[in-house]
This record gives C-alpha cells, structure tokens and sequence, in this order.
C-alpha cells in the first residue's frame, strides 16, 4: 500500500492525523537515503572490482604474449606455427576487451556514482533542511501560543491586541513554513523515482555496450578460431599417428637398454660416487664419470641431478689400476678402488649397483677378487602409515588371531620390553618387511606380539585418530543419546585421512574378533577401550582436563568396536544430527537454562499447532535447496551427501526452527540469552545480553563462531538469537 497525500489544506490545522502522515513520508524518505548511500558504496565496490579485474585480466594477457612456444626440431609446420601464434591473437582480443571495459569503467561513475550522490544531497539533504526549519518554527509557535493563553485577562486592550497580532504573525509564518515542507517532501517523493532509476537504466546501458563489443570481438576471432581448432586436430592426428611407434621403442629401451644405448666416444659413462677426504671426514661426492680405454682417461664431473647443478671443478686421471672393493673393509655397497698414475693415493668409487660395477670393473680391466658378502647393518626405522607399517599391523594380528585369541588377558597383559624392541626392530627392518609371509615365528609369545603392535601405534608421529580430531571425537562421546554419538563418531571417523582409516579399519576389525570370543581371554569391549583409548586417541597435551577425558576415550573405542561394519563399510548420512542431539537434551533442560559445560547444540522456539504444517512446509523446502547448494559447492568434507529427514515420525520434528543460519548465510549479530563462562582457549566468556559479530557457523557441531571485543572464539549455538 503506498504513502498517503499530504493536503496542504492539513498544514493548517496540524493535526495528529496530519503529523502522523507527515511522519510516514519522513520515514520513507530517510529509507531512501540509506538505500541510495549503500547503493552508492556498493557500486564504488562494484567499480573498484571491475578494475581489479581488468587489471588481472591485462596482467594474464601480457602473460600469454610474452610466451613463445619451443617446437622440437629445427623446422615447424604450419600448424604449429598456427598454435604457437596463437597465445598473441588470445592477448590481442583479451587486450582490446579490457579496452571496452576501461571505458565503462570510466563512465560508469559519471552515470551512476555522481548522479545518485546529487540526488541525494540536493534533493533529500534539501528535504532534511527543510525539516529542521520545520521542527524549530513547530516549537516557536507553541511556545509563543502557551505564552500568550497565560495573559492575564485583565492586561490593557492595547497590549492584549498587540499580543494577538504577534501570535498571528507566528502563526502565518509557522503556515507558510509547514507549506514549503509539505511541498518539498512530495517533491522528492515524485522525484525519486525517475531521478533515482535513471541512472541504473545508464549504467546497465553501458553494461550492454561492453558485452556487445565482446559479441563483435568474437565474431571477429571467429575466423582464426576455426583455423587453430584445425592445426590443433592435425597436430593431435600426427602426435597419435607418431605415439605408437615412440612407445615401442621405449618398450624395447626397458626390455634391453644395452642394446640401444646411444653411440658414445667413451668406453663406459655414467653416474658414480667418490669419496672425498673433508677436514670432518669423509663424504661421497656425486659425480658424472667417463672413461676412454685407449687413453685410459678418467674424467669425474661433480654433478647433482637434483639441484641440476655442477658441485665443483672438473677432474681428469690417467689409470693405473682397478679392484675391486671388499665389502668387510667398508660400510657402503658396490665399492671400487682407483689407482692413477698423476694422482697419488687411492680413489674409492660407489657404482649404481652390482651390475653397473661389473661394467665399469670391465671397462677398466679391473680385478674382481671372491669374498663372501658381509651381512648387512640394519638402521633402525622409524613408525609410519607406510607399506611397512601396514605389513607389520597385519603381521601382529594374523599372529594373534591364528595363535592367541583366546588367551587370558590379551592387549591387556604386556611382554618384556627388551623382548618388544627386538621383535619391532624384526619387523621394521625394510628386507623383513619385505617379505610377503605372514607369519610371526612361534618363538615370540603372544603378550610381546600384543605389545609390539601397541608401542608400534604409540610410535606413530601422531595418534591413530589424529590429534586435531580428539576433541571432536571427546565432545561426540559425551553426547547423551547413543544413536546421536554413533552417527557423530561415524561421521568423523570419515573426515581423517584415507590411510588413517584403513589403519583403524583393520585394528577395529580384529578387536571385534577379540570381543567376541571374551568368555574364553576376558577382555570384553570395555576392557579393549581401557587399553586402546590411550593409544589411539591421546591428547596432544597433558592436562588434568585430559586425563578427565580419558574415559570417554575409551567410549569411542568401543562404539568403534561394536559398530565397526556400520562406521567403516557405510557413508555416514550426515555429518551432523542436531534434531536428534536437541530432543535428546530437551527432556532434561525444560525447566533450566543449559549449562555451558553441556555443549548445547541448536535452540528450538516452540510454536502454535496451526503454525506446524506451514512450518514443516518451508523446512522441508529449505533444507532441499541448502543440500542442492551444499553439493555444488562441496562444501562437506566427507564423501555423503546432506539428506533432509523428512520420514521422521516424531511430531517435535515438526516444530524444528534453528536459529543457526545454514553454510551460505552471511556473518550476522547475535545476542546472548544466558551467561557462559569459557572452560578452553577457543571458547569465550560472556554475560546475558552481550551482543556478538560475524557470528557464523563453526567447523564444531553445536557451536557457532563470532567475534566479540576484537577476538574471534565459539559460542554454544543455544546461547543465542540472531539480530
């Protein structure tokens, strides 16, 4: 419904009917200026990007035109003249776009900014003028009125007379005055709305001339766009045609590279190590040798294949002898000494491997005496989510499975700690490793089997289940509803990294065999959350809040065990299940504030049962759209898709209303309904009342993310209510 005229006939007589209308149009006008002041720096903002953009693109099209394409070969066809030239037509075009767009740029704040500033200056600054002459001669007049109703009636005619003359010269000009505002809000109420629009009707204008230069330039590039799709079908023709035959030569290069390697004026070349005496010791140089057997020249070029840069000067020897290198007198594999007739002493080298030493000890007419290999020294290895690691897990387990399932006390009693790290170094060592077999030797008892596998997941760099999860997987524990806490966990367990997983995957599944044979070794789930919450989840601190949390560590562990099929063969189906959580708490909480230390979820407002259906309806509607748009934008960082529950039974389901805003809301105010007092770093403190900024959904389930005096922290989501 529009603004009701304003009668200069009203002005008169200023009636509560008059002020009220006259009020209404103030409103509407101050509407205006807020609108047109947003408006205007909102098209600053729309500018200042579009020349960001134009500046970006121009930087791009420098870009392609700087880059010269390098064909293979001393000629180029064609084609591929066409293609290298064609990243200088893509500049050119994108150059002469930005042209256009500089050029609205430009004209854009002529058209827009400047006439929507005027309009709002002269016409609605003129309006605001006009009122404040109006307020003042409002209060002059009453005032003069109030006084002069006070007279005494018993004053002299004549001054009574000239009282009454001067009222009613305040009075008409306090008229003429109420008439000149009246015409000046209405003026610019008319105004408005051709002064207003027409400079978006320009700007949009130009918008259009810009998009339909871009038209002509395509219509332009049309022509050499068909020739480059045709040199780059020709060239893709002939790469196809050539590829083939590549390809198998490459094949033969692997089946045999002796046979094709490159004629070359050397004897033999290639990459060998030489040790080199250094005032700390010895280190072992890489180098690129070659070695003519005519001259008996030795060449070394100290050369890094990673840095792709020479290491030092290069050196030439004339040999003298080769032999070959015991391995008992030296550490390192594949070792050759070199005698040089200009060089005294002995050059040590380290061949690739056992066969490129035999070429080289052939090369040079080396001797290759007999010995028996050393064994070689094992280097202790570190705990990884690697082949090695994985191997060891399921080495550990077929043993236990296959020999000890049922023995008293399994995982829970430990073995000798020398007999653990003797068995860990075994089965650490890469050749062991290696090995396919399965099988533990009959030697090693069980309990040292049991904890070599648990010192082997404390060894990890990080627990199993990551420390920046442990909190997630703590607060899903102490949730109240036991479904609520499956679906949590499940979720979770989807967010850690895909090896992290597996590896839990596989443990989860063999102590769900221990669990299930407990009356013959004892060890029930319980018991199994007790030793593996520790190991799996432990914190990345040590604090007496921790170790308060160490039994809902075990919680997790055996929701793990008992629902190991359904949390790792299955997606979970949402992430988070806030209805579920909130009905859950609701029996207990609706006589009572909630407390902060409950980690309270979502804040449900109760309404009228006529309201439910047109509710449900909107809800429904809603929470199809966020999944729509939180698919396209992968917004979940799990591999499931958000599905509304729209089969629930539960008529409370129908009244749901949560005040968080969903993942594409932008930041909003909050206000706090009760006080809270922070019980971690990232959460804050506050009172009732406390007005919160760019609240905003967090990463944490039931929390929300704001701002309150400088810093950013959580606040429970049932704390507050948005602005």
């Amino acid at each position: 419904m529009g603004l009701p005229a304003l009668e200069f006939s009203d002005c008169c007589l200023d009636s509560p009917h008059f002020r009220e209308t006259l009020k209404s149009h103030e409103a509407e006008l101050d509407k205006t200026n807020k609108f047109i002041k947003e408006l205007i720096k909102d098209g600053k903002s729309l500018i200042s990007a579009l020349r960001n953009l134009s500046l970006a693109k121009r930087k791009f099209a420098d870009s392609l035109n700087e880059f010269k394409f390098q064909c293979i070969g001393d000629a180029e066809t064609d084609d591929e003249m066409c293609i290298a030239r064609s990243l200088q037509e893509f500049a050119t075009v994108l150059r002469n776009l930005e042209d256009e767009r500089i050029r609205m740029i430009e004209n854009a704040s002529e058209v827009l900014i400047t006439p929507l500033e005027k309009f709002r200056k002269e016409q609605i600054g003129a309006a605001k003028e006009a009122k404040k002459k109006y307020d003042k001669e409002t209060e002059k007049y009453c005032g003069i009125l109030e006084k002069h109703l006070n007279l005494s009636s018993k004053k002299k005619e004549s001054q009574l007379q000239e009282a009454d003359s001067q009222v009613d010269l305040v009075r008409q000009h306090f008229y003429e005055v109420s008439l000149e505002y009246v015409f000046k809000v209405q003026e610019v109420q008319e105004r408005k709305m051709f002064e207003f629009v027409e400079p978006l009707l320009a700007f949009l204008q130009g918008l259009f001339t810009f998009y339909h230069h871009g038209y002509e330039l395509a219509k332009d590039f049309s022509d050499f766009k068909t020739e480059l799709t045709i040199s780059i079908q020709n060239t893709r023709n002939r790469f196809e045609g050539t590829r083939s035959e590549v390809e198998s030569l490459m094949k033969k290069m692997k089946e045999n590279p002796l046979e094709h390697k490159t004629i070359s004026p050397y004897t033999m070349e290639g990459y060998l190590y030489v040790q080199e005496k250094r005032h700390f010791g010895t280190s072992w140089v890489k180098h690129y040798c070659t070695y003519q057997r005519d001259s008996k020249q030795i060449t070394m070029v100290p050369f890094d294949q990673k840095s792709g840069g020479k290491g030092g000067e290069d050196e030439s020897v004339t040999l003298k002898s080769c032999t070959r290198r015991k391995t008992d007198s030296i550490e390192k594999r594949f070792c050759f000494d070199v005698e040089a007739v200009d060089r005294p002493g002995v050059i040590t080298m380290q061949a690739l491997s056992e066969e490129d030493r035999r070429l080289w000890m052939e090369a040079m007419d080396g001797r290759e005496p007999v010995y028996n290999s050393n064994k070689d020294s094992q280097s202790e290895g570190t705990a990884q989510l690697d082949s090695i690691g994985f191997s060891i897990i399921r080495k550990c387990i077929h043993a236990v499975e296959t020999r000890g399932i049922n023995e008293q006390g399994l995982y829970r009693i430990v073995g000798v700690n020398s007999r653990v790290q003797k068995l860990l170094s075994v089965l650490m060592d890469p050749k062991t490793a290696s090995e396919t077999e399965t099988d533990i030797c009959a030697e090693w008892e069980i309990k040292t089997i049991t904890s070599a596998l648990k010192t082997y997941l404390r060894m990890l760099p990080g627990p199993l289940m990551m420390y920046q999860f442990q909190r997630s997987f703590i607060k899903a524990a102490k949730l109240e509803n036991q479904e609520s806490r499956v679906s949590e966990i499940h979720s979770l367990v989807h967010r850690l990294p895909e090896k992290n997983r597996q590896m839990l995957q596989l443990l989860m599944n063999h102590l769900a065999n221990v669990a299930n044979n407990h009356k013959q070794n004892l060890m029930t789930v319980a018991n199994l959350g007790v030793v593996f919450g520790p190991t799996l989840l432990r914190p990345q601190e040590e604090t007496v809040a921790a170790i308060m949390d160490i039994k809902f560590q075990n919680i997790v562990i055996e929701i793990l065990i008992e629902n190991h099929e359904k949390i790792f063969n299955t997606v979970p189906d949402t992430p988070l299940t806030n209805a579920q959580l909130h009905l859950s708490r609701k029996k207990s909480n609706d006589s009572k504030p909630p407390s902060c230390s409950e980690r309270p979820l979502t804040l449900f407002h109760a309404m009228q049962s006529a309201e439910k259906q047109e509710q449900r309806n909107s809800i429904i509607n809603s929470s199809l759209e966020s999944v729509v748009s939180s698919n396209a934008n992968s917004i979940l960082n799990s591999s499931s898709s958000l599905q509304p529950n729209m089969n629930s039974s539960d008529p409370d389901l129908d009244v749901l209303k949560p005040t968080r805003p969903n993942s594409l809301t932008p930041f909003r105010k909050a206000k706090a309904l009760y006080a809270c007092k922070a019980e971690h770093d990232s959460e804050l403190s506050f009172t009732a009342g406390t007005v919160f900024d760019n609240v905003h959904p967090s990463q944490e389930p039931g929390w929300l993310e704001g701002t309150l005096n400088g810093k950013t922290g959580l606040i429970p989501e049932n704390y507050v209510e948005f602005l």
